[in-house]
Order: structure tokens, then sequence, then C-alpha cells
């Protein structure tokens, strides 16, 4: 239109009241983002990670300090209603400022004029809005990835091991510090106003988010070796539920958030329990494949103690966890192999012991009786009685290193294990040494009954032979042979210098003078009493022995010597 001026009109401002009204809800809620967006404090969220406070739940003597939340409501002043809010704080939250005391003004008296315009849900979408970018950016931060449930699953152990220990440090921050802030900051401004609608649009992804990732390793693959991390979660969970609650279980909007959290913790009971169920019957079953060089300790063994020894560290925990004791019948009723083996274990029964220890002292037995079979693999008799000694040995040194394990396991099963690797300690010294000990033998080498009577030279020769060959034969094996137990090592060459020293000094001393009166004596007599002796300190050391070179080389030189005799 032309005003006679050859302008164009000026357009009216519209005099409508809602078109001014919604024209100043858009400029307050421009406002109120501009106000959180940049006004609002960062939060080093990385130099929070550490703080023993937020690692742990933090003691009565340093008991968290609210006055940042209390000057933030008195700066909002006396003319805004503030009511008592339901929000209650742990003593491990710590509520920071999320912004100025002037801001959070500022947001009051803008959040008052938009709920009294009738535009509330419009205010509380803004901030929550706004809010949220500041949260996820915070999740960023502490390295929490945003990963989908089979993501998670499908991660490495390394990897997910690495992410769990991330994730717990992260948690920890999120719940006691960034959500618990966003709520008070939240309540700051609406409070009297709405429900914790925009504190729940603020945080509901990231919550979903964080508490996604432990429910997604949760339910993934139980296997061994997850164990300890699981119970890491498990606790962790525990620690936080009751300020996960404090944060979000006074509202309906965020209650949803809460529940989810809480459902976390059975499923993780459950997994520890499957897990610890599983390493029974991987124990139990572990295959018998090639022996073990030198009857030295099964790498099962060594696993299974190390194993165990890091569970005991978890008692307090597991104890409450793990409620039933093992049943054979219930556990491997599907698994035919297993249960054969399982009826097969003889575990002691005692009083007043709890679940766990029940369950620990039968993984015990299991591995018993899987070393038993894996003996069965060792041709020699004798190597298979060593490697059970030192297998049982072990167990019982690892058990009794550990107070804790000490005390689940019970002297009684200790004294059974101990009685029985030394029986294998004599069963050992039976099959080496009783051929031996028979070659030293008095019977047979006298013609006659009585000791006046004549020695046969023929037999006589042969016993030294055969005594010379078979303790040649035992010497290049055994110095191969390892007993690792250093104190064990000793006694074992103790007890067999106990049966064969006197022998053999005996033997020696009765018919040396027959024999070096003939021709040839050192074909038959090669070992001084003291050569035994310095070649026994050779056994068991897992190496060729240095005696053995030597007796050679003197067997070598006599030869060679004869020749010009």
């Amino acid at each position: 239109m032309d005003d006679g001026h050859g302008r164009g009109a000026t357009p009216r401002r519209s005099s409508r009241p809602e078109d001014r009204i919604h024209a100043a809800m858009a400029r307050l809620e421009e406002e109120l983002r501009f106000v959180l967006e940049n006004c609002c404090n960062d939060i080093d969220v990385e130099s929070l990670v550490d703080l023993r406070s937020l690692s742990t739940r933090s003691s009565a003597e340093s008991p968290p300090s609210l006055a940042s939340a209390a000057a933030v409501e008195e700066a909002v002043g006396a003319g805004s209603t503030i009511t008592r809010s339901s929000y209650r704080s742990t003593p491990s939250i710590r509520v920071v400022d999320l912004l100025p005391p002037d801001a959070v003004e500022d947001l009051r008296s803008i959040v008052d004029r938009m709920f009294a315009a009738g535009h509330g849900w419009e205010c509380a979408r803004a901030y929550g809005a706004a809010r949220k970018e500041a949260v996820e950016l915070c999740l960023t931060r502490l390295g929490v990835d945003g990963l989908e449930i089979g993501d998670v699953q499908r991660l490495e152990w390394e990897v997910l091991e690495a992410n769990i220990r991330r994730w717990i440090r992260a948690a920890r921050v999120c719940v006691r510090v960034v959500f618990a802030s966003e709520r008070r900051l939240c309540e700051l401004v609406f409070d009297g106003l709405t429900d914790d609608a925009p504190f729940t649009e603020a945080v509901k992804s990231a919550a979903l988010q964080l508490f996604g990732f432990a429910e997604a390793v949760s339910t993934g693959r139980r296997s061994p070796e997850k164990l300890f991390k699981m119970l890491d979660l498990h606790d962790a969970m525990a620690d936080l539920l009751p300020d996960i609650a404090a944060v979000f279980q006074s509202c309906l909007s965020s209650e949803p958030i809460y529940i989810q959290a809480a459902e976390i913790l059975p499923k993780l009971t459950e997994a520890i329990r499957e897990i610890i169920s599983e390493f029974e019957t991987a124990v139990l079953l572990d295959p018998p494949k090639t022996p073990v060089p030198g009857g030295n300790f099964h790498p099962l063994t060594r696993y299974v103690m190390n194993y165990l020894g890091l569970i005991s560290e978890y008692e307090p925990a597991l104890v409450e966890l793990i409620a039933t004791s093992p049943s054979a019948s219930s556990r491997f009723s599907d698994t035919d192999a297993a249960a054969a083996a399982a009826a097969q274990i003889d575990v002691p029964e005692l009083e007043n012991q709890t679940p766990l220890a029940a369950h620990l002292t039968w993984i015990i037995a299991a591995l018993h009786h899987n070393l038993e079979s894996k003996a069965s693999l060792y041709r020699d008799n004798a190597l298979s009685h060593l490697f059970l000694m030192n297998n049982l040995h072990y167990i019982v040194q690892k058990v009794n290193a550990s107070p804790e394990l000490r005390a689940m396991i019970g002297d009684e099963y200790l004294r059974r294990l101990k009685g029985r690797y030394r029986q294998l300690a004599t069963g050992y010294q039976r099959a080496t040494w009783a051929r031996i000990l028979h070659c030293l033998s008095y019977e047979g080498v006298h013609v006659a009954g009585k000791l006046s009577s004549g020695v046969s030279m023929s037999t006589l020769r042969e016993r030294f032979r055969d005594f010379n060959a078979a303790f040649e034969e035992v010497h290049r094996t055994q110095a191969t042979w390892f007993v690792p137990d250093a104190q064990l090592r000793e006694e074992l060459r103790i007890s067999i210098a106990e049966w064969l020293v006197p022998a053999y000094r005996g033997f020696l001393g009765r018919y040396r003078h027959l024999v070096e009166n003939g021709r040839h004596p050192g074909t038959y007599i090669k070992y001084s009493v003291e050569d035994l002796e310095l070649a026994l300190s050779d056994f068991f050391e897992g190496s060729p022995a240095s005696i053995y070179i030597y007796i050679y080389i003197y067997i070598y030189i006599y030869a060679v010597l004869s020749r010009f005799s």
C-alpha cells in the first residue's frame, strides 16, 4: 500500500495479545538458552575422577560441603518462593555450582514469567535441551562411549576390561557430581513450579547410556576371566545405588532411570554365580593333553590357585552373593561326563562352612581329581608320583599363603592334601629306588646262608654292574625332573639319601676288598659314597646334571688307561 509519498506502508505490529505474549515468550526462551549456554561453570570432570571421596563412600570425619547450594538459595532471594526440596543428599554426593548465583537468579526470574504466562512446557523443554548437551559433554570427557549393547558384548576382553575400569570411575563422577548437581540446579530454578521433568530431560540420555553399558556387561557371555571385573562392577553399582536413589527415585519422571540401574545388580549377581559354576565345570573337565615336562606344576594348577587367591580377596562381597553350596547332582545333571566325574569327588562337609567356602573347597577337590587323570599321562610311574606331589604341595602352599583362603578351606581338608602328597613322595621313592636297593641286597651273594661262607664273585660283580647301570639311568633322567619348591626338593633328596647311602655304604664296605683284589675293579666299583651324595644334589633341578658328565669322563679315562695296563 502506498502512503502518498511513494513509500510502502510500514507493516503494522500485531496488536493481538496472544501474539505479543508469544513473542515475549520466544524472547524469554532465547534468553533462557543464552544464560544456560553462556553462563555455566565448566566442570573439570577429569580432575574429579581420582578424588578419594568419589572412589569410596566418604568418612564421617570429612562430610561433604553443601555450602555452594545454600549460597545459591540465598542468592535467589526471599522474593522467590522456595519450598523445601524433596531431594536428599547422601554422604558421598558432591554438589557443585553449575551456574553462578546471579545466573541462577536470572533463570528463576525467566522461569517464573514463562510459567505465569502458561508457557511452562516450552520453558522446561528448552531448559532440558540446553542442559542435555552439557551433561553429555561431561560423559564424553569421562571416556564413556555411546556403545550399543551388541557393541559392548562383541568387544575383546582386554578392551572391555579397560572400559569397565573407566566406567566405574566415570559412573561415580556422573552420579555423585554431575547428575546430583543437575538435580540441585533444576530444583533451584523450577522449585514449586513443576516436577523433575526438566532434570529428567537433561540427564535421561546420558544416564541411560551410562547404565546401559553396565547392563550390557551383565548380560554378556560368561567366562572365568570376567569374574573379578564383574565383582568390581557389582561392588560399584551396589555402592552407587543409594546415591542413584537419592538423585532419581523421588520423582515419577526420573524413577525409571533408578529402576533400570537397580535391575542391573541382580543380573550381575546371576552372572557372577554362573561364572563360578562354569569355572568349576572347566576345572573338573579340563582334558588331559600332554604331560608337563619334568613333573613340574601344571598350568591349570597355577591358574586355579591364583584364581582362588583372588576370589578370597572378594570374600565379603561373594559371601553375600553365593547363597547355595555346590551340588553335583543338580549342577551336572545335563552333562554326563561332568556328572560322572563329580560323583567321584570326595569333599569333606565342614560345620558352619559358608556356601562360598564350600564352592572353593569343591574347586580344589575338582582340581585334585583332574590332576590325578593328568598324572596317568606319564609312562614312568615315579614321574607320575612326582608330578602329583609337586602340584598338591603347590596347592597347599597357596592355601597357606592366603589367610582368607585357608580359613575357608579349613585345616581338615588341608591335612588330607598334605597326607596325600606325602604318600606320593613315598610312592615315588619306592617306584624309583626299590630296584636299585635290591642290587645292594646281600641275598644271593653268598654261596651258603652264613656270612662266613664263600661269596659268588660272578653274582657280586653282576650286582655292582646292575647298581651302576640303574643308578646312572635314574641319575640321567631324574636330574631333568623338577621339584620347584626348594624346601621340598631338599627334603626329598635327604629322604632318598637316608634310603640309599647307608645301603650302599654297607654293601661297599662288606665287599669292596673282594672286588678290588680281582681284575678291573673300576669296572664294577665306579662310585664312592661321596660320589653318590654329590650325585643326589643334582636331582630334581630340571637340567642335565654336571656330575653325570664327570662320571662319564672318569669312565672314559679309565677305559683308555686300561688299554695300556
